[in-house]
Formats: C-alpha cells, sequence, structure tokens
C-alpha cells in the first residue's frame, strides 16, 4: 500500500493512499458472502444464493463498495499504527479511485492529538500556592454562618401558606404571597433530620461541614487559577472535534437538568427565544476551554507518570455502578480512572 501523509490546520492530517489491485480484489469473495447473508431472493434461502446468482442480481457499484469498506476497516487501524498517528474521532473518508482488478483510491481526512508546548506548570503552580492571602486561607466558622445556614434549612423544612393581603383599594385584585411558617429549632426537630444526639451535637457537626465546605471552595479557587495560568502559557492547536464532543456534554448536562424539572428542553429553548445552535455558540469558550485543560491534564499526567492505584479506582467504579444501576462498567472505569488521576495531578501541582 502507498501511502502518503499531510499536516493540515486544526490538528488534522489527509491521509491518501492506494491498495494494491491485487489486495483489493482479495475481499472479493469474503464481500459477495457479507452481502449474501442479507439478501432476499425468491427460491434462494438467506446465505444459500449461489456467487453466479449474486453477481448477475447485486450491482456492481454495491458490491466495490462494500468491497472497499471491508478493506479499509482492515487497513485503516494498520495505517495508524504504522505512521504513528493518534487519531481521535471518527475519521472522513472519500473514495478515489475503485473497480474491479484496479487499485483502490482513497483519502481519508482524520484529527489527531495537538502537539503540546506547556507552560512551566510547576513554576506556575509555585507562585500561585505562595501567593495565597491569608483571607483566602480563613476558613473559621462564625456565628452568623452557622445561623444563616440554620435559617436556610428550617426554610427548607417549613410548609408554605398561602396568604392573601387586605388591601383597601377599588378594583384591585387582593395580591397572594407565600408566608413560610417556620419549624421550631429545638432537639426533636434535628433529630429528624439525621443522627443527631441534640441540638448541640448538630451545631457541632454542622460547622465541621460549613468549615470543609469553605475549605474545598477555597481549594477549587486556587486550582483553577493554577490551571488558568497553565492554559493562557501553554501553547496547542485544538482539534474541532474535542470542541463539539465538550459542548455535547454541556448541551446534554442542560438538557438532564430541565428534563429532572419536569420541563421539556424544546419549550425551555421557546421560552428563551433560541435554537440549539445558539446555545452552542454561546457555550463554545466555556467548550474550548475544557477540551484544552482535559489535553493539558492528560500531557502531564504523561510526564510526570501519574496514574490512579488500580485498588482506588476499583472502588470507585463499584460506587459509581451501585449508585447507577445499569451503568456500562467501561464507561465508569474510564470516568473513574479520569476523575483520580486529575485529582492527583492537582495534588501534585499544589505540592510545588
Amino acid at each position: 500500500m502507498l501511502v502518503t501523509i499531510k499536516k493540515l490546520p486544526k490538528s488534522e492530517v489527509e491521509i491518501e493512499g492506494e491498495l494494491e489491485a491485487e489486495a483489493f480484489e482479495s475481499y472479493f469473495k469474503a464481500t459477495l458472502k457479507k452481502i449474501g447473508q442479507h439478501f432476499e431472493l425468491d427460491g434462494f434461502r438467506k446465505g444459500k444464493i449461489p456467487e453466479s446468482v449474486l453477481i448477475s442480481k447485486v450491482p456492481e457499484i454495491r458490491i466495490l463498495e462494500e468491497m472497499a469498506e471491508l478493506a479499509l476497516t482492515e487497513h485503516y487501524p494498520k495505517i495508524l499504527e504504522e505512521k504513528k498517528i493518534d487519531a481521535i474521532g471518527r475519521p472522513e473518508i472519500s473514495i478515489t479511485k475503485l473497480a474491479r482488478k484496479n487499485p483502490l483510491g482513497f483519502k481519508i481526512k482524520v484529527s489527531i492529538l495537538p502537539d503540546i508546548k506547556l507552560g512551566n506548570y510547576k513554576k506556575i503552580a509555585q507562585k500561585i500556592t505562595r501567593n495565597i492571602k491569608p483571607e483566602e486561607k480563613d476558613f473559621v466558622v462564625s456565628d452568623k454562618d452557622l445561623e444563616n445556614t440554620i435559617m436556610d434549612i428550617r426554610k427548607s423544612r417549613a410548609p408554605k401558606v398561602r396568604m392573601a393581603e387586605e388591601i383597601q383599594v377599588s378594583d384591585t385584585k387582593n395580591p397572594v404571597s407565600d408566608t413560610l411558617n417556620l419549624p421550631e429549632f429545638d432537639d426533636d426537630f434535628v433529630k429528624g433530620l439525621g443522627p443527631f444526639l441534640n441540638i448541640e451535637d448538630f451545631k457541632n457537626k454542622l460547622r465541621e461541614n460549613i468549615k470543609l465546605e469553605k475549605q474545598n471552595a477555597a481549594k477549587e479557587k486556587i486550582r483553577l487559577k493554577i490551571i488558568e495560568k497553565i492554559i493562557d502559557d501553554s501553547v496547542l492547536e485544538l482539534p474541532e472535534v474535542l470542541t463539539e464532543v465538550e459542548l455535547d456534554k454541556i448541551l446534554y448536562r442542560m438538557e438532564s437538568d430541565i428534563t429532572a424539572m419536569g420541563l421539556k428542553f424544546e419549550d425551555y429553548l421557546k421560552h428563551l427565544n433560541k435554537k440549539v445552535e445558539d446555545l452552542r455558540k454561546e457555550f463554545r469558550t466555556d467548550a474550548e476551554k475544557k477540551a484544552k485543560l482535559g489535553l493539558i491534564l492528560n500531557e502531564i499526567a504523561k510526564i510526570e507518570k501519574i496514574t490512579a492505584p488500580e485498588e482506588e479506582v476499583a472502588k470507585e467504579v463499584a460506587q459509581i455502578l451501585e449508585h447507577y444501576k445499569g451503568a456500562d462498567s467501561e464507561r465508569a472505569r474510564m470516568h473513574a480512572e479520569n476523575v483520580l488521576t486529575n485529582e492527583k495531578i492537582f495534588v501534585f501541582l499544589e505540592s510545588q
């Protein structure tokens, strides 16, 4: 097989080549057998139609197209391996020459993993972590924090009562508002929230939870600063296919959230007076940033040889499959490996 590789913009390559006539012709019998398994003809059972009859009944172009598909399905992975092409996404294939007992000509366009010139991620992380302000490390839970959270909890448990305000205005309908009948904050109330002994026990545990939330929020803020600076200082040509994948994820999550609220996504779009294409344009910058983040984290993991331990992955997969019944185990494993590896990358950066 003769093959030439041409680099294209946006991290794509074009593979142009020819499969020799003899090699292409070798797929003829396998193609007839494949077609014959599904071809229906009066007087014959499926899969039992003689080759000569099939050749006379099936258009030659269909046979040739099936031969080309079989040939490229087998040879495309070999080309990628031989030419060391890190392809991502589905290839775009076009046939340039197609005839019996002749070479098979083809062009394949496919996205590839881009070359990445990383910013100095160690120095970036070191500088940002060293310059954390004292107030960013303040995880003290004040009495006001505690009382505000308790009030939010009481409000969430309060039944709503519709109350009409009396307004002495002629020809004006009385406005209606919601009034909250707050439950009493006592031992019985906190025991109904969970395994709490009394108010004091509840407050102690709530204070710890609020402190943990503050710590997590501060950690996420620092991580965001680190990764945004690394992205800004890195150079890569982002493949279009990765941006589209991230856009699909964003819109899928949005549709799932809207559906969970009991609404139809189509009605939601009508309310916004927008189409899906409009949302894809709006979220494009976010999608590009997410795609770059994934590539950069993957590159750091490769350079620093950071991986998630198998026992941690197995434990995470078990929890996912327990929580989401019927979930695909292989996709759950990929998700678990990705999440755990990324966590270890950030811990590595924070330790600089």
